[in-house]
């Protein structure tokens, strides 16, 4: 960074708006990210409660049957 004063001054700036739009993005993605993770939590728990409703739906699962003695 030599040369005028004015010149380092519009590369400081050129820098900044640089950042700024990269720092924009990158907000953006984290967001689309969270926002990723939460419904795939909330569908796992849906699929979890779905599981469990299941179960209770078979006679005698308890789910701590021991296993048949052939194993």
């Amino acid at each position: 960074m030599s040369g005028s004063p004015e010149d380092r001054i519009a590369e400081l700036e050129m820098r900044l708006s640089f950042q700024e739009h990269a720092l924009g993005e990158l907000s953006d993605a984290l967001a689309e990210s969270r926002m990723a993770v939460y419904r795939q939590s909330e569908q796992l728990r849906r699929a979890l409660d779905e599981l469990k409703a299941l179960r209770n739906m078979v006679p005698g699962d308890s789910g701590t049957e021991p296993p048949p003695p052939h194993y």
